[in-house]
Formats: C-alpha cells, structure tokens, sequence
C-alpha cells in the first residue's frame, strides 16, 4: 500500500462523516459525540483507515502530535473509534432550535426526510460537489441520543464507491469547549 499524505487523511476523515442535516425530535445545544463505523462491500475503507492509523501511529512524535491537534480542532479522532470515526461537534442555540441532528456535510447538496414514524425519521441526500448520495434512518432517543444507518454511495476519482455508515449520536454536555460550530445550512 502506499503511504497517504497528512491532507489525504484529514480530507478522508472529515469526508467519511458526511450526512445530512435534518429535522430531529429536539436536539440539546452543546457539545455532540458521533460514534462511526464505516463499512464497504470490498473492504477498502476499513483497510484505508487501518492504514491511516498505522500511518498515524509510525509518524514521529512532533508530526503525529500535530496531525492529531489539527484533527481534534474539527473534533476527529480517528484512534478511538476502533476501525471507525468519533467525531465531536457543537450544536449550537440556534441549530437546536431548528432542531438538526449534529452531523457535518459537505458540498452542494439536497436533503429530504419522511415525518417521523414513533421515533424514527427516513432520510435522504444528493450532492453534487463532491458527487455523493445517500438513504438511511435515524433513530431519536430524547433529546440527548440518536443512531442512524446510512448507505452512502460517492465518486472518488471517477469510480463509485459505496459504504455503509453505522453512527451514533450522544450529547456530552453544554459546554462545547474548543470544538467550533459548524455552520449550518440554510433555512429551507
């Protein structure tokens, strides 16, 4: 295999958590955990990521130390997840209010969810940059939970690829410390 570049495996981890905004039960303002596993029919994303944290963990020390930093600002640690992602992200008065499931997405992109079923939402996405899709649910437990299933299928490099993302949502607390806002979309 060969060697991935730092930026490479920012883009990579930061892409790997793409989703869509959507409407949620209610959501608290705070500080948010997303626990992903990602899965794909070949297995190339598992091995790429087992070899970003091989890559991570080979690094010398002041590198490693600055990759990590540089991914904990945008909340990404790749380490804990165990073959996944966590990610942490802020949500702030106003995207509670609006009530959006603290997920990040990236590009020019159309959403669409069902009304909820009990406790459970369907949803939906298409975006055009970078050229993405995808189909789920997510599943509400109060204010301060959720999990979701996502098929995702996205084009790297002109070739499809489809990966199952597995995520769970937890609310850590009020205080988002040094994890920034992400900004949200628009109100539609």
């Amino acid at each position: 295999m060969r060697p991935i570049r730092p930026s490479a495996l920012a883009a990579l981890a930061l892409s790997c958590t793409m989703a869509m905004p959507c409407l949620a039960q209610s959501m608290k303002p705070g500080l948010w955990e997303i626990n992903n596993k990602i899965s794909s029919g070949n297995g190339e994303i598992e091995q790429a990521l087992a070899q970003m944290q091989q890559q991570m963990a080979a690094m010398p020390p002041a590198e490693r130390k600055s990759m990590e930093e540089m991914m904990a600002r945008q909340g990404v640690n790749l380490s804990a997840a165990g073959g996944g992602m966590l990610v942490k992200m802020c949500v702030t008065p106003e995207m509670a209010a609006r009530k959006m499931v603290p997920i990040q997405q990236q590009g020019d992109c159309t959403q669409r969810h069902s009304g909820m079923s009990g406790n459970v939402m369907k949803v939906s996405f298409s975006c055009s940059k970078p050229p993405s899709s995808g189909e789920g649910q997510i599943a509400f437990s109060g204010d301060t939970g959720y999990s979701m299933k996502m098929t995702v299928t996205a084009n790297t490099a002109g070739k499809a690829e489809t990966m199952h993302i597995d995520a769970a949502g937890k609310w850590m607390g009020a205080n988002c410390g040094a994890i920034k806002p992400i900004a949200p979309p628009p109100a539609r």
